[in-house]
């Protein structure tokens, strides 16, 4: 099979978060960045089990500046066979999504895998757009998968449970927790990926149909406060008035 991860360049969850220009503009300075690990935990391993169970190549997408070489880096150390960054700073998700997709579209791949979200913006947005570009189904949250020849069944979460469907390649999936198990390079791979081909491409003309007018950080959260077990009306009182809960 002939596989597409999508892997993005994601602020470490330790991270704190702060913005410039008039909350405009997120604040990089002294910020330590990570793979997306929807990206990287599920979508790229279970990828690479495919390969290894029935052959075939894995490649690596990123869209962003050559900073992002380090974390791409780390996919192919993990395994995949090559990579691809396309050289731009996004302006939106459906920005990153036209990159991708052109690039699919001109490879033909089986498949294209990406996490079911960034855990910076959580949008979960640029699977279901790579997938209309593509003109092919699309499967969200991912749970577990099997392949048999151009047949894929997939468990997806839905709403109070799951939902099992089968679906023909080619396809785009975005990978839930479940769908594969974390896996740590090696030395060897890490010597490896220094080998292995990363390809930085010029990105296609693409408008700017949104803009970031700002951002909000959540408001702080308040102290914690300790209830005596015998004073039961207070604990129901401030239940009722101030997380207002019931």
């Amino acid at each position: 099979m002939k596989l597409l991860v999508c892997v993005s360049k994601t602020p470490d969850t330790t991270t704190k978060i702060s913005f410039t220009d008039g909350n405009t503009t997120f604040n990089t300075q002294g910020v330590q960045y990570i793979m997306n690990p929807y990206d990287e935990w599920y979508a790229l391993v279970r990828a690479l089990e495919l390969k290894e169970q029935a052959g075939g190549t894995v490649t690596l997408i990123n869209v962003g500046p050559k900073a992002n070489d380090t974390v791409i880096r780390k996919g192919l150390a993990i395994g995949a066979d090559n990579a691809v960054r396309v050289d731009i700073e996004p302006a939106s998700a459906f920005a990153t999504a036209k990159q991708i997709a052109e690039h699919a579209k001109a490879e033909n791949y089986d498949a294209v895998f990406l996490g079911k979200e960034t855990i910076d913006y959580n949008g979960a947005e640029v699977g279901a757009m790579i997938a209309e570009m593509l003109d092919v189904p699309f499967i969200s949250f991912a749970t577990n998968m099997t392949v048999e020849g151009n047949t894929a069944t997939i468990s997806r979460d839905i709403e109070g449970g799951s939902e099992v469907l089968e679906v023909a390649t080619p396809f785009v999936v975005s990978a839930a927790k479940g769908l594969a198990e974390q896996r740590i390079p090696n030395m060897r791979g890490i010597m490896t990926a220094k080998r292995k081909p990363l390809k930085v491409v010029p990105p296609v003309d693409v408008p700017d149909l949104v803009s970031v007018k700002g951002y909000e950080l959540p408001a702080e959260k308040s102290e914690c406060k300790y209830i005596d077990p015998e004073n039961m009306d207070e604990l129901v009182n401030l239940l009722h008035s101030e997380a207002k809960v019931i």
